[in-house]
């Protein structure tokens, strides 16, 4: 039968002590309400000792805050203990949570105390803990690298004067779990009363263990568990309650442990101790990074439109996450590209398909993720009303402030390559004036304009312009992560237009229209 882990979460004690994740008293109460709809059974509050704003944060946590139990940390000494009580007296659940050294590195170098004294202090903390409240957790600081005999003997002694939890901490994350899960086991096998109180793991990350160590804690007799949302804490941080919530939940088969957390509220708390702290989490962090459920490669993609399970060991939904993401780029397939379209309201026939996944494969080679505006840009760019009768090969242009810009520019026209180059008071003037050269026409342009489709140094840019030939106007546009080449190809798109509708007037069918016929090419490469 599966026997509950409680989750003991201290984002706003230990995670707060993180430099630079320090919260004022309104963004730890709205943090503190975020973490009573995840359900989480115990917020530390905090240090009231500390300072007057710890104490005040506490205080109004306490006062607010009615379901979990609200844990106050105070050091083994009556000042401590009792300014800790005092901020919490008036919660639904207090707890006083006191804590001291026992590894003997700690002893002489940090306490300089001697192991008895150390023991006499922790049972009278206990004490006047438990004169106060009848929830008292009591913590060794630095457990892991206690003497085992010795630490057994400080907690039966906390227990036998009143502590109903005992921590065991790997303060300094220096434990591996194959030595952490049998050290825990063989201490509290150590302790003739370990029936009267329950046993907590708080373990850190400084090997990137903390995790791996904490569940091996939970296997080895702990049914608390120490963590905090996104790992934030002291160095490299504290345990990760995602991480820990959703282990349990997605293995079941090895771990027979359940906890009450609200899985779908876990990437909401995510994202909150982000906005709040500025402690943004890595792409790759496992539950809630942005990649945690982001598919790239082609084969991934693949299986995941096949079926969510072969990429996927649990949903994005059970953690509050609406849905997985297909993230296009360079190692994306067409199965996926197409899906991605269909999403997107586009149905492409298999050459609409090749077409769009041309340009989206050099788009990817440009770029570092496409997004949806990049796709959809890439398919109405590709939808064609009139045949190209010039194509753009290769455009060059430079610019300054120190002269004329030139430009050379290269079209092609059936098995045809033409070339010419020309100055102009900017790069893209000099390309327009290039481009009249190799097609005869003079265009005058009445207006242009740049819109950014995407976001970053790399985003797509798409270039509008409206140009008049002679007495008609046109209004054409491209997009390319290199602005120049997309106003290059959005006039070369007006051009086309404009020799569509001279080829229709010549039968007809249109009104009559642009009149310049082409000129002698500057230059001519045929085949080049």
């Amino acid at each position: 039968m599966s026997e509950k882990v409680l989750i003991f979460d201290t984002t706003l004690r230990d995670g707060e002590q993180s430099p630079g994740c320090s919260m004022n008293l309104q963004e730890k109460l709205k943090m503190a309400h975020q973490l009573e709809r995840l359900n989480v059974d115990v917020i530390e509050a905090g240090f009231p000792i500390a300072s007057d704003g710890d104490f005040e944060a506490v205080q109004a946590t306490a006062a607010e805050i009615r379901q979990p139990i609200i844990a106050a940390l105070a050091r083994t000494n009556r000042q401590d203990i009792e300014r800790a009580w005092e901020a919490i007296k008036n919660a639904a659940h207090p707890r006083i949570h006191t804590f001291i050294a026992t590894s003997d590195i700690h002893l002489e170098f940090k306490l300089r105390k001697s192991r008895s004294e150390v023991l006499e202090q922790s049972i009278e903390a206990v004490r006047i803990a438990r004169d106060l409240c009848s929830d008292v957790e009591f913590s060794a600081e630095d457990a892991t690298r206690s003497d085992i005999d010795y630490l057994a003997e400080v907690f039966e002694a906390a227990i036998e004067n009143g502590a109903t939890t005992i921590n065991i901490p790997d303060t300094v994350g220096y434990a591996i779990p194959q030595e952490y899960g049998p050290f825990v086991k063989e201490l509290i096998s150590k302790i003739s009363n370990r029936d009267k109180a329950r046993f907590s793991c708080h373990c850190h990350d400084d090997l990137g263990l903390a995790v791996a160590n904490s569940l091996a804690g939970v296997e080895s007799g702990c049914r608390q568990v120490e963590c905090t949302v996104n790992g934030i804490g002291e160095r490299a941080g504290n345990a990760s309650l995602e991480e820990i919530v959703m282990t349990l939940r997605t293995r079941k088969d090895l771990l027979p442990y359940h906890t009450d957390i609200v899985t779908e509220e876990i990437y909401r708390s995510s994202r909150l101790v982000s906005n709040l702290t500025g402690a943004f989490v890595q792409a790759n962090k496992a539950v809630v990074g942005k990649n945690a459920f982001a598919h790239e490669a082609g084969i991934h993609q693949d299986g995941m439109l096949k079926h969510a399970r072969t990429y996927e060991i649990m949903t994005p939904q059970s953690v509050g996450i609406i849905s997985s993401t297909l993230v296009m780029g360079k190692h994306s397939g067409r199965h996926a590209l197409s899906k991605k379209y269909e999403e997107l309201g586009y149905q492409l026939s298999k050459e609409e398909l090749e077409r769009a996944y041309f340009f989206f494969t050099k788009l990817a080679d440009q770029k570092k993720e496409i997004y949806d505006e990049d796709l959809i840009t890439i398919v109405q760019d590709g939808i064609k009303t009139i045949p190209d009768t010039y194509k753009i090969n290769h455009v060059h242009a430079a610019g300054g402030n120190q002269g004329l810009s030139s430009a050379v520019v290269r079209l092609a026209r059936n098995d045809e390559t033409y070339v010419a180059s020309a100055h102009g008071d900017g790069p893209v003037d000099a390309i327009y004036k290039a481009v009249d050269q190799i097609t005869g026409l003079r265009g005058r342009l009445l207006d242009y304009s740049v819109n950014s489709v995407t976001r970053g140094k790399d985003a797509l840019g798409e270039v509008f312009v409206h140009v008049r030939f002679n007495d008609r106007n046109y209004t054409a546009k491209a997009a390319s992560v290199d602005i120049l080449d997309a106003s290059a190809r959005a006039y070369v798109n007006a051009v086309n237009k404009a020799l569509y509708e001279k080829k229709q007037d010549a039968t007809g069918q249109r009104p009559e229209s642009v009149s310049a016929e082409p000129q002698k090419i500057p230059h001519k490469a045929t085949g080049s």
